[in-house]
């Protein structure tokens, strides 16, 4: 079995992501800190030398070896995975694939916790970064509703999220 989880960045997709795999004894993965280990550079640095393009590129490429050499596992995407090339369709195919979907006010205070480490807000003042993500969700939630499954994270408990993830499984 393999579960993606997708969602904007800070819907809970790492936290969610772990517990689950180590109740379910299954691996982790979060997409982001592979492709930081493989580069040896922060998501922001890799940004910052090589472009968004690159970056995108290489989430393509590392999420396809992921999934082609191992069985099981969870996998806590990028917010913006699923919306370049044909990785939504990819991760469908060969999964069961599940968004956190999770309010706007509810990202918005995560976020501005951790702005500085996240380089497609980092430079957005806190007064902006409501609109940027009402606009950013406006454009990546058609590809997050094409996921199997969608829980509302506020309030989710971790047996009635497995339960829905084995449902129909």
């Amino acid at each position: 079995m393999k579960i993606f989880l997708i969602g904007f960045m800070g819907s809970g997709k790492t936290h969610w992501g772990k517990l689950l795999a180590e109740k379910l004894q299954m691996s982790f993965f979060d997409l982001d800190t592979v492709i930081t280990e493989k580069e040896g550079k922060t998501i922001s640095e890799i940004f910052a030398d090589k472009g968004e393009e690159f970056f995108r590129y290489r989430e393509k490429e590392v999420l396809e070896e992921l999934v082609n050499n191992n069985e099981n596992f969870i996998l806590s995407s990028g917010g913006g995975t699923p919306c370049f090339f044909n990785n939504i369709s990819f991760m469908k195919k060969n999964g069961r694939v599940v968004w956190l979907n999770t309010s706007v006010d509810i990202l918005k205070q995560r976020l501005l916790k951790e702005r500085m480490s996240r380089p497609l807000i980092k430079n957005i003042g806190e007064a902006q970064l409501k609109s940027y993500i009402i606009r950013k969700l406006g454009e990546r939630k058609m590809y997050y509703e094409q996921a199997d499954v969608m829980v509302n994270e506020e309030g989710i408990l971790l047996q009635p999220l497995i339960e829905l993830l084995l449902k129909n499984e």
